[in-house]
């Protein structure tokens, strides 16, 4: 079962015969059920296609899980030619194919259908510092925090390896993760960003500096009518009573981080951060700021300017997140 970049397209490919063959047929099965059938009609000696990866995608619901759960579908894509157009006939062949799909990219020097997770493996499911033939993998976690970081086995299974408080590496299949503890006590204790990266799993990135919190405040007004028209006197009104009225008030807050210096392969991090569609925050609770809880964020950030340790000497990147929800709960 190959495990698909769904964000990327997807082709699935028949031949068609020199004669005998005037349409084919695809039908996608999600999770088991039978969500789409296409046709097309055809011309004799040729290859048809057909991308599935946007009507699969429709299917694939993200949602955070403290436990790093992957979330994926499983796919089953059938492929026939037919004798008649419009798929009419009996079937002349049949191909299947058997997928697992992921809400995962591939980029253009990968070419087409690209497959999770781009590389050999096995293989850690983050960005490799690509040093030497053999990748090598590397994470940065401030000191006395516990994680975890999803791995591919050879066979294709994703599953989730966690490290402790103290750990500096880890290794699944002889495949080693370093964890390379940082001290920000100077700042606090670092603010932890959640996304989905590039091979459709969940990955921590650490910001270690500065923060900054700010809250955009927005509303409507309207002039009222605040006259009394008592029965026995002029009217009148209170000179307390605004005429100018709010309504519609409602608020966003911002978060302004600070990453903390990284080696220059690690510009990936924040890239995969930047093209994310699906991020969170964890942040104190406001009533009780010892529970943390996490929330989703939007990235306001559009563009970066990879640094390089040649023209920047220390690789530090500032981040603008907008909370994705409004400040004043209004959920209907």
């Amino acid at each position: 079962m190959a495990l698909i970049a769904l964000r990327s397209p997807q082709y699935k490919q028949i031949e068609i015969p020199a004669s005998g063959v005037l349409s084919a047929k695809c039908t996608i099965t999600i999770e088991g059920t039978l969500r789409y059938t296409l046709t097309k009609n055809v011309s004799a000696s040729t290859g048809c296609n057909f991308d599935i990866s946007e009507l699969v995608r429709d299917y694939l619901t993200i949602s955070y899980s403290s436990a790093y759960t992957v979330d994926s579908v499983t796919i089953v894509t059938v492929l026939t030619t037919h004798p008649q157009v419009n798929g009419g006939g009996t079937a002349v062949a049949t191909v299947t194919y058997n997928d697992e799909g992921y809400e995962a990219y591939g980029e253009f020097g990968e070419l087409s259908n690209p497959i999770v997770p781009f590389r050999s493996k096995p293989s850690w499911m983050v960005a490799s510092q690509n040093l030497s033939a053999t990748d090598s993998f590397e994470i940065f976690v401030p000191i006395g925090e516990s994680g975890i970081v999803p791995f591919c086995k050879t066979n294709g299974t994703i599953y989730t390896s966690s490290y402790n408080t103290t750990e500096t590496k880890i290794t699944e299949d002889s495949v080693d993760l370093t964890i390379t503890r940082i001290d920000c006590t100077k700042y606090g204790s670092g603010v932890q960003i959640v996304f989905i990266n590039r091979y459709g799993v969940q990955q921590d990135l650490w910001f270690f500096l500065k923060k900054v919190k700010s809250l955009n405040r927005t509303n409507e007004t309207y002039q009222a009518n605040i006259l009394d028209y008592p029965t026995d006197e002029y009217a009148d009104y209170s000179s307390s009573d605004a005429p100018t009225k709010i309504f519609n008030t409602q608020g966003k807050q911002s978060h302004k981080l600070s990453s903390g210096y990284y080696p220059e392969w690690a510009n990936q991090y924040f890239e995969e951060l930047l093209l994310s569609e699906y991020v969170w925050m964890k942040v104190p609770k406001k009533e009780n700021p010892t529970v943390i809880q996490t929330i989703p964020v939007l990235v306001k950030t559009s563009s970066m300017t990879f640094k390089t340790s040649l023209n920047d000497k220390l690789i530090e990147y500032t981040i603008d997140f907008e909370e994705a929800f409004d400040y004043i709960q209004n959920v209907r």
